[in-house]
């Protein structure tokens, strides 16, 4: 997959790469059949190598296909979503659980699809992520969607990611081409075991496109 800040199944649903994330909810529909994903982490070795557009992306496509779907930004440090969607960060995930209110979820322009921002940062993002409150979230989110997909800042950089992995059905790992050290995707697996997450599988970001594809997704 390309590597880009952009929404690219919402730009150019015709391209290579918007049928790269249809592929990939295909890949994950199957992985799951006998036991569906409904949560799931999709997180990164590292900063910047991609995870956050491939979790938009990702959401997009799956809500396309006809599910429920809310997106959840718990990366609380520097979240994203609100920026790639196009949204208001002063109410989110942070309000919601410090004040005890009803998930303040932003429609988005794609049917089905909701987005829970971060909200304004805590002091302690992995103690609230892994408090019984975010438990309690969760299960009410479930109540709202067929799949509930969350934003985790990176696993070699602090805890929150693995906090959430417990939490799950599934990881899913993002990996820049070009970018990402084969020791820290080794590392993050083991730390991802550790705590034996289930990981679901990986994408490969920032991949160049292949040309010979091109003109078939053009006409």
């Amino acid at each position: 997959m390309s590597n880009t800040d952009t929404v690219i199944t919402l730009t150019d649903p015709r391209s290579p790469a918007s049928e790269a994330y249809r592929t990939l909810r295909t890949n994950l529909e199957f992985f799951s059949l006998d036991e569906p994903i409904r949560t799931l982490v999709v997180t990164s070795p590292g900063a910047e190598e991609g995870k956050s557009t491939v979790l938009a992306n990702l959401a997009v496509t799956l809500a396309q296909g006809g599910k429920k779907v809310i997106l959840v930004d718990c990366d609380l440090r520097r979240p994203a979503q609100h920026t790639l969607f196009g949204l208001d960060n002063s109410a989110g995930l942070t309000t919601m659980m410090l004040d005890e209110t009803e998930a303040p979820l932003c429609e988005t322009s794609v049917q089905g699809l909701r987005v829970l921002p971060a909200g304004p940062a805590p002091p302690n993002p992995a103690e609230l992520l892994g408090s019984r409150r975010m438990k309690d979230a969760v299960a009410a989110l479930l109540e709202q969607a067929d799949v509930l997909l969350f934003d985790a800042p990176p696993v070699m950089a602090v805890t929150d990611a693995l906090v959430l992995a417990v939490q799950t059905d599934g990881v899913l790992l993002v990996v820049k081409a070009g970018g990402t050290k084969r020791e820290h995707v080794q590392q993050t697996k083991e730390r991802l075991e550790r705590v034996n997450a289930r990981i679901v599988g990986a994408v490969l970001n920032n991949a160049p496109t292949d040309q010979a594809l091109h003109g078939y997704y053009a006409v």
